[in-house]
């Protein structure tokens, strides 16, 4: 099967992480994640660049074992939390951003593949990776529940994520949904922001005063917002950057 894939795309199959370690210069390590440890700090030690799908390791201590030992060897060690490249969240780049509440629902129909981890390593550590990249606060407190429906380890979960900025957020993540589901909403002062990571596509809907100019292209509705003064909602829809980023 090996051979069959490598002659498909003209490349080669290695026997052994030794094999691999004197062939290449940078890996990726997609093994199960109670693998991810043992792999990763083999190729670190043998001087390779590492990049590890997510989740790093299944417990704290391995993963500071292998940032150190990056550090020690002078090497690039990446994660793959992906979704920060999604079209949707690069469309937001430059966006001055302070959410104070973040709903997110993360759905997928049920995949033997990962259930070696729960859901919450599975598909909501995507949303805990962007949640915190967007609010740039360090999380004081967590309320979570989860369950086990149909694998050993929790394929539904929900968790309430209290930030010491103040911002809260309500995250769902599931893999046994009927349907995929990948939506993110933000709301701030003044503004609401809706990011549809599946299709990568944001739309930011923006509380203006009357007299704020409108650039073309754009639309506004008139709003009461019960003050008396002159309002409107301003939609925008930014274009989705779709570009392949090792191209870049």
């Amino acid at each position: 099967r090996a051979r069959e894939i490598a002659n498909r795309h003209d490349t080669a199959v290695l026997p052994d992480l030794e094999a691999v370690c004197e062939a290449a210069e940078a890996v990726s390590v997609v093994v199960p994640t109670t693998g991810h440890f043992e792999v990763a700090s083999y190729m670190l030690d043998s001087g390779l660049h590492t990049f590890i799908e997510k989740p790093i390791t299944t417990t704290i201590e391995d993963a500071d074992a292998l940032i150190d030992l990056a550090r020690a060897h002078g090497l690039t060690l990446q994660v793959g939390h992906i979704e920060r490249f999604n079209g949707a969240m690069r469309a937001l780049d430059g966006m001055a951003l302070s959410p104070r509440f973040i709903e997110s629902h993360r759905l997928a129909s049920f995949d033997p593949r990962g259930t070696d981890v729960s859901v919450v390593h599975d598909l909501m550590i995507h949303d805990i990776d962007l949640i915190r990249h967007l609010t740039h606060s360090d999380i004081d407190k967590v309320d979570a529940t989860g369950v086990a429906v149909i694998s050993d380890q929790i394929d539904i979960a929900n968790a309430r994520i209290q930030f010491e900025n103040g911002c809260v957020a309500n995250v769902t993540a599931s893999r046994i949904s009927l349907k995929k589901m990948r939506k993110m909403r933000l709301f701030q002062r003044d503004a609401y922001i809706a990011l549809d990571l599946l299709e990568g596509k944001s739309e930011i809907y923006r509380l203006l005063d009357g007299d704020e100019p409108v650039q073309p292209g754009h639309f506004a509705i008139p709003v009461n917002t019960g003050d008396g003064r002159s309002r409107k909602i301003l939609r925008e829809a930014p274009p989705a950057d779709h570009r392949e980023l090792l191209k870049l």
